[in-house]
């Protein structure tokens, strides 16, 4: 056995001895375990840097550190106040009181996309007579990132006025280490909780670092998959009334596991924005812009082709930059000043320096991925 393995085999022992101790609650010796996880992992870090796991090691590494740091909070305080501590940071500033203030109108193209999500989550829920074989709960937004992932979420919240729970997927797997899955069924407890009021909409962000494959299993994590799809089962039953959704966004959708991927009978595929859609994003961040005369947004549009909504934005931004930033370094007084407008040699300088976000090749992978497992 190599170095690395024998360190990666001292790191998944102490890591689910530390789990087991953590859920018998002797969080002294749970810290001792959780700390010398995190040395074997460092070590392998340290010895192989260019080792293809090293980005999971530390991910672990961060998440053992975090346990450490709230098992040593909850040593200082009450038995009572530490359960309630932790019961409120889980839950409590999950659920947004409003609806996110994002509409369809402020999501540039994407039409396959809103169409799919009106069909699955917006009708059903106007009508619900009109759906006696029900209707999918479980909706996946796959694409590059920057591309109006989230923005579709919120969107479609917003429309239906349902309450919104965004959770990161890695915070389920690092701030849940040995109560992962009893902390999972606490989530859905309290989604059907709210749904009885009104619809409700849990968002799951990069929902591959929860449902993907891994070859470095430690702690709590497959059972809290295991719980994530029982959960799932019980929403997606059709018998099922209440309006409990599970969006989930993923950058890596080949990173998923086949159970967790059947669980989602809708897979929307959200790409980069097309020609016109790039004209109507460089439309949309240019208009509080003071402009030259000579700026060619159509020109814009064609050379920008690959770089998603979130690029054009970065674009936007950066050449914002740069016209201001003479005022600072040109201007005695610069409170006074007022920039100059914006040309066209600006926006050139700055797609000089930038390439897009995602290559060709990825695209392809997309496409590869969307044309196997697609469910519009």
């Amino acid at each position: 056995m190599g170095a690395a393995q024998e360190l990666e085999h001292l790191a998944l022992k102490y890591a689910e001895q530390a789990v087991m101790l953590d859920r018998q609650g002797k969080k002294d010796l749970a810290i001792e375990s959780y700390q010398k996880a995190i040395d074997n992992l460092l070590k392998i870090v340290r010895l192989n840097p260019e080792y293809e796991l090293n980005k999971i090691y530390l991910q672990r590494a961060e998440a053992y550190k975090r346990r450490i740091a709230a098992l040593k909070s909850s040593l200082r305080m009450s038995p009572a106040v530490a359960e309630d501590s932790e019961e409120g940071n889980q839950f409590e500033d999950l659920v947004l009181k409003e609806p996110p203030s994002v509409t369809w109108d402020d999501i540039v193209g994407l039409d396959d996309a809103k169409r799919a999500i009106r069909e699955a989550i917006v009708y059903p829920s106007l009508r619900p007579d009109l759906f006696p074989l029900g209707w999918p709960r479980g909706i996946l937004l796959f694409g590059p990132p920057g591309c109006g992932k989230t923005l579709l979420a919120a969107a479609v919240a917003n429309e239906i006025k349902a309450r919104f729970i965004p959770v990161d997927a890695a915070s389920i797997m690092s701030k849940w280490l040995g109560e992962a899955e009893q902390n999972v069924a606490k989530l859905f407890n309290l989604a059907r909780k709210e749904a009885k009021n009104s619809p409700v909409i849990i968002f799951i962000d990069e929902v591959d670092s929860l449902m993907g494959a891994r070859r470095f299993e430690v702690g709590g994590e497959i059972r809290v998959r295991n719980q994530f799809l029982k959960e799932m089962d019980g929403i997606i039953d059709k018998k099922n009334p209440l309006k409990v959704y599970v969006v989930a966004a993923t950058n890596k959708p080949w990173d998923l596991d086949p159970p967790f991927i059947r669980r989602f009978q809708k897979r929307i595929y959200v790409p980069p924005p097309d020609y016109k859609q790039r004209l109507e994003t460089f439309k949309l961040y240019t208009k509080p812009l003071k402009l030259a005369s000579d700026i060619d947004l159509d020109k814009l549009a064609r050379l920008a082709e690959g770089f998603s909504g979130s690029d054009i934005m970065d674009v936007c931004q950066s050449v914002q930059l740069k016209v201001n930033s003479e005022i600072f370094e040109n201007c005695e007084d610069y409170m006074k000043a007022e920039p100059r407008p914006i040309s066209m040699r600006d926006f050139l300088e700055v797609l000089e320096k930038r390439k897009p976000s995602v290559s060709k090749e990825m695209l392809i992978q997309y496409e590869r991925w969307f044309n196997e497992f697609k469910a519009l």
